[in-house]
């Protein structure tokens, strides 16, 4: 089964089409839609219609993945389901055990990605911490006045979360974020203040 796709913004898919069918495809299921859209038709019908046994190609492996996680997902689901895949243009066929090794090298390259990003934002959040930044979307309101009057408000068992939330154009996580940096701000300006003297009776 071949797979064929080109954007709005080409106009034929002839070339695609061609190699397939000279590549021994009986079927080949098109879309004409960008790379970056989820939903795609004759994707979907594709996955569907293919069995244990078919071996799916593509004329070039973007043609099939919006990004290389897709298509590393994409791939792995065929695996699973017994299906192999082919891309003319890039000389892949993970029918073949060289194809199923340069798609395991791929998937290991998307793994490290994926760590890298992760170790980076975590690097990135602790040392927000150590300057006192809190991770998130940063705060409407600042300063340690404001932060304590938004606490006043909570504390006063009058007023909901709701009305709280209202009167500020904040949502119930913003409040609770506003009220986690005020507890901060309010242990930091505690751990800096010298412990009171005890009072001396008079002599």
């Amino acid at each position: 089964m071949g797979y064929a796709r080109v954007s709005t913004f080409e106009q034929i898919m002839d070339l695609q089409q061609d190699t397939l069918r000279k590549a021994g495809c009986s079927r080949v299921f098109t879309d004409t839609v960008s790379g970056a859209t989820r939903d795609r038709a004759g994707l979907l019908q594709m996955l569907s219609f293919l069995r244990a046994g078919d071996t799916l190609v593509v004329w070039r492996l973007d043609r099939l993945g919006r990004s290389l996680k897709h298509l590393i997902e994409t791939v792995s689901i065929l695996h699973d389901r017994g299906i192999g895949f082919v891309s003319l243009t890039e000389h892949i066929d993970t029918t073949t055990s060289s194809g199923k090794l340069i798609f395991h090298m791929f998937a290991a390259l998307a793994e490290f990605e994926r760590d890298v990003i992760r170790e980076r934002t975590q690097a990135g959040l602790q040392a927000a911490r150590a300057r006192g930044r809190l991770g998130g979307r940063p705060l409407l309101l600042a300063g340690a006045k404001k932060l304590a009057m938004v606490q006043a408000m909570y504390d006063d068992k009058s007023n909901t979360v709701e009305d709280i939330c209202q009167a500020l154009h904040i949502s119930r996580a913003t409040l609770y974020r506003y009220l986690k940096a005020n507890r901060a701000t309010t242990d930091t300006i505690a751990q800096s203040e010298p412990p009171e003297r005890p009072l001396q009776r008079p002599t």
